[in-house]
């Protein structure tokens, strides 16, 4: 750890590094002495100890720690789900002594993990020492579209045992690249991946397609259209959310055959064999079924560099008419109250995962009018930190 004499050093050295930049504004200046004066420790016990500004100083540090020991509180979190804790104190809450019987865990066990979910606030205390679900832990409960993404984030941890190397693209061959077989596919090839290979991610993402449904039917009328193709449906999940909310539209979906293939099963098991039609093939090299006025991404184009998106953008042009609207459905970057989702959670994942990123609505606009749409408007969602939606328009088809 570096001395208050090492610091005092380096903080003579920066205003030199400062100036000698090329082009540094009085902003930059400015912006350069307040991190010199927040680093030095001096500093940062005189907040500390100053009654007026102390809970400034409280809450700083606490969020720094929160960033240093976020992964412990998600391995707490994933416990919970795995024990099944949340479903177990949802008929009455009970004791320290039920819990570690009900759970096969020794007593002191039972009770670290208590005592760390009720400061998660997943857990509280009840009258008569008794255990009951907390704020954050009670909406766990059945939800199988954050639990199933709990359990998914073993992967992701995994990609993450050596985040510098992720960084550095020395992990091509990843857990997550594996798990996204397509996203890593030569384009040429992803038809080829059979059924068993796509079996794990497409129920991830039919598990997690409700959260995002509901934003889409929140924000857009489906029912003004006559014929919706869903690219990317995957089991169709929503596909089939949307032939029940609009039975007088037409509604196709698109995928990997063998994803497809999976997707007509689920179909006939819901009784929707005849209000979905679905189609087998791959949006990188095979032109999309034409007929439709309105065409869903949802959470599909984050998945691919900027190259492919304009290609799937493209394709998703030629089989509109026009007049015809596309809806993309997906995380965004630099999101106002969704920071951390975009950039900080999305942006991480897609690079374990191998290719794709999280855009900017300004970066999508900009790949949606390349491809030949315009009016390209972002629908301001109740939580966008499930997604975001664009919508844009087919005007000319010469």
């Amino acid at each position: 750890m570096a001395t208050d004499d090492t610091q005092d050093a380096l903080h003579r050295a920066a205003p030199a590094a400062v100036n000698a930049a090329s082009g540094a504004s009085w902003l930059d200046r400015l912006l350069a002495l307040r991190d010199r004066t927040v680093a030095k420790r001096s500093f940062q016990r005189a907040v500390a100890a100053n009654p007026l500004t102390r809970f400034i100083a409280r809450r700083k540090s606490r969020d720094l720690f929160d960033l240093v020991a976020g992964f412990v509180y998600s391995q707490v979190l994933l416990a919970c789900v795995r024990l099944n804790i949340f479903e177990l104190l949802l008929p009455a809450p009970l004791t320290i002594e039920q819990i570690a019987a009900r759970l096969n865990l020794p007593h002191e066990g039972a009770r670290r993990l208590v005592d760390a979910a009720i400061a998660l606030r997943l857990l509280e205390h009840r009258r008569g020492g008794r255990i009951g679900l907390g704020e954050l832990g009670a909406p766990m409960v059945g939800n199988d579209a954050v639990t199933t993404m709990i359990e998914h984030h073993v992967a992701l941890y995994a990609d993450l045992s050596d985040p510098v190397r992720l960084f550095r693209g020395e992990r091509p061959d990843g857990d997550l690249a594996r798990y996204w077989p397509y996203a890593a596919a030569n384009p040429g090839q992803p038809t080829e991946l059979d059924a068993e290979r796509v079996a794990a991610y497409s129920a991830l993402m039919s598990a997690s397609q409700p959260l995002v449904t509901d934003e889409i039917f929140s924000v857009y009328d489906l029912g003004q259209h006559r014929c919706l193709l869903d690219v990317g449906g995957g089991e169709g999940r929503f596909a089939r959310a949307v032939a029940q909310r609009h039975p007088r539209l037409d509604v196709q979906l698109f995928d990997l055959p063998a994803v497809a293939a999976r997707a007509r099963v689920q179909n006939e098991q819901h009784g929707l064999a005849q209000r979905v039609t679905t189609f087998g093939g791959s949006f990188l090299d095979d032109e999309l079924p034409r007929g439709a006025d309105i065409v869903t991404l949802v959470r599909v184009i984050f998945d691919h560099p900027d190259e492919r998106a304009l290609h799937i953008l493209r394709a998703v042009h030629r089989a509109l008419p026009a007049g015809g609207t596309v809806l993309l459905a997906e995380p965004l970057s630099r999101t106002p109250g969704a920071e951390r989702m975009g950039d900080a959670y999305f942006g991480v994942y897609l690079l374990a995962m191998g290719r794709g990123r999280a855009r900017t609505f300004e970066a999508m606009a900009a790949l949606l009018k390349q491809a030949g749409f315009s009016g390209a408007r972002q629908l301001h969602t109740d939580m966008p930190l499930h997604t975001a939606v664009i919508v844009a328009t087919v005007h000319d088809k010469s």
